[in-house]
């Protein structure tokens, strides 16, 4: 290689304007693609999930002279689980497209003679968007995914139906693939 052309080309005028060029030139194509990639993923978010609170069966008691009225926790019409269950935590996130990726830790019974265990359970989540009387549904596959034995879960699945483009009021159900599909937690809305 010749030496003296490669001198005089970086001492030249030609090196002195070029070179900024080309670096601010490969620097902004480097940045560029990252607020795209930044704006995607939060056009595709449709609702976020963060902590959780376990079922209590029991929503109210009404107690009238002799007579006790026991009203249990329904919600969204999805009956209650039999038994308290706690939750530690939860993250969820619903895209626009129907895909929901859950992730709790555990997820344990809270009373009875199984206090401390999963049960022997799986679960599935449901999606509710809009006001309780006209709310629509949306769920991921009801044979579940069974709960570690710490109550760890991952849900990684599509609802069904898609959830519609704007999700108002939303309430997100963690319910057993067992019997009727009571609820066992329900996901706060960050």
């Amino acid at each position: 290689m010749n030496n003296n052309r490669s001198k005089k080309f970086w001492g030249s005028k030609a090196a002195y304007f070029m070179i900024p060029g080309l670096l601010a030139a490969v620097a902004a194509a480097a940045i560029a693609p990252l607020p795209a990639a930044g704006n995607s993923y939060r056009e595709r978010l449709l609702v976020r999930f963060d902590h959780a609170i376990g079922v209590d069966p029991i929503s109210n008691v009404v107690v009238n002279g002799t007579t006790t009225t026991v009203s249990p926790n329904v919600v969204r019409g999805i009956s209650p689980a039999g038994q308290i269950w706690r939750i530690a935590d939860l993250d969820a996130n619903v895209a626009t497209d129907g895909r929901i990726r859950a992730r709790g830790r555990g997820l344990l019974l809270g009373g009875g003679n199984g206090i401390g265990t999963n049960g022997g359970q799986s679960v599935f989540a449901t999606l509710f968007c809009g006001a309780a009387a006209t709310a629509t549904a949306s769920s991921t596959n009801e044979l579940g995914v069974a709960l570690d034995s710490d109550g760890d879960f991952v849900i990684d699945d599509l609802l069904s139906p898609t959830p519609p483009a704007s999700c108002e009021s939303p309430v997100l159900l963690i319910r057993t693939a067992a019997g009727a599909h009571p609820w066992f937690a329900a996901g706060i809305e960050k």
